[in-house]
């Protein structure tokens, strides 16, 4: 496995500020190896809840818990959502000897249970796949086809990356969602899903899969929040400037990992991924999710507007705006769309983020930024 020393400065951090952390992600993003490094799985402070044993031994979760010294890791929190109320109970006692690193792979249910049980007492560290700065700036291709889930993107060879894949994805639809109170057919959420990948980025128009799944607009946005709150979409949601201009307000939506692009796509290979249309689409997909990943920011957006100017990424970082256009083009340079964000936005600054390997200014305020240069530590981190 990869070195995550980000991810567990993160987590080791967390953990000196808040009684309770929530590390939150996709399954099998390698959350449990993570959690594995600050307690030992044989530990009686470690409690799995798809494991039948740790089960039973939280029949009775305040008396299991109530003993227990030091750092705790509940892993798969969301199938016992009823624990944190056992643990604000905890967590709030005079002496409280423990602190507890809770593991769970659906975001949206999660975050809305913690926020009711344990405002103020907990503290939330999302985790993904892998990413340019943890597998390095030579691994682009890979990372970029395989994506960076690490079972896919560590595989011996891309049929095997492939096949995980595919059981992921099957896995999810067949046996997660179920579990987690789904009740659509993995069928039709398939279908849906493969919907969503056609769409990457593009803005969301409920409409189109509503007809062709035979579904009402708001069974296909409960979909759509569906896959988000599970990590696998994200939804960009539109910055809204005080302009004349009409701008678009509807989100623009991406499969979140690129690998999981390319399966629902039936994308196999280096050579099917370059030839296919969504291939720029793909491209930047794949960088807009480094740059959220890389780069420190309080809010993330897209700008758009009905007469044809956009910029793929606007960032807040404190009361500064800077945009990010990313591109698959050898030869990046001042567009249009980019001197009316500059302009009308106030933008601090813009990064046009493409494959290329030398760093040069386009004006004084944009800059050409190659995607390998994400590979390397923030200095705003």
């Amino acid at each position: 496995m990869l070195d995550r020393a980000d991810l567990t400065a993160d987590v080791e951090l967390a953990l000196s500020r808040s009684p309770v952390v929530l590390l939150a992600g996709p399954r099998q993003c390698g959350k449990t190896t993570l959690a594995r490094q600050f307690v030992a799985s044989t530990s009686a402070n470690y409690f799995d809840l798809e494991d039948p044993l740790s089960l039973a031994r939280l029949a009775e979760p305040m008396t299991a818990l109530s003993g227990l010294t030091g750092l705790i890791v509940i892993d798969e929190v969301q199938h016992r959502p009823e624990i944190f109320r056992v643990l604000r109970v905890l967590v709030d006692r005079d002496d409280n000897p423990a602190r507890f690193l809770v593991l769970g792979s659906a975001s949206g249910d999660l975050l809305r249970q913690t926020s009711e049980s344990l405002a103020g007492r907990i503290t939330r560290v999302t985790m993904g796949p892998f990413t340019l700065r943890e597998t390095g700036g030579e691994s682009t291709s890979t990372l970029w086809l395989r994506g960076g889930f690490p079972r896919a993107f560590l595989a011996p060879d891309e049929a095997a990356s492939l096949a995980w894949r595919s059981s992921f994805v099957q896995t999810l639809l067949e046996r997660d969602f179920p579990q987690w109170g789904v009740r659509s057919s993995a069928i039709a959420l398939r279908r849906f899903w493969t919907m969503v990948a056609h769409y990457h980025g593009q803005t969301w128009k409920a409409t189109d899969p509503a007809r062709a799944l035979d579904v009402s607009e708001p069974t296909a946005r409960r979909y759509l929040d569906l896959f988000t709150d599970s990590f696998m979409v994200r939804q960009l949601q539109p910055f809204h400037a005080n302009l004349r201009k009409r701008q678009v307000k509807a989100p623009k939506v991406y499969v979140r990992d690129s690998g999981l692009l390319h399966q629902l796509l039936g994308i196999s290979s280096m050579h099917d991924l370059l030839s296919h249309p969504k291939a720029g689409a793909s491209w930047e997909g794949f960088a807009v999710e480094q740059v959220l990943a890389s780069e420190a920011h309080d809010e993330a957006w897209f700008w758009a507007t009905h007469q044809g100017a956009e910029i793929d990424l606007v960032l807040r970082r404190g009361d500064r705006l800077l945009g990010v256009e990313c591109k698959r083009t050898d030869t990046p340079r001042l567009t249009p769309s980019i001197r009316i964000a500059l302009s009308d936005l106030g933008l601090d600054r813009i990064a046009v983020v493409y494959p290329g390997d030398r760093r040069f200014p386009l004006s004084d305020r944009v800059e050409a930024v190659p995607l390998r240069d994400l590979a390397a530590p923030s200095a705003h981190r």
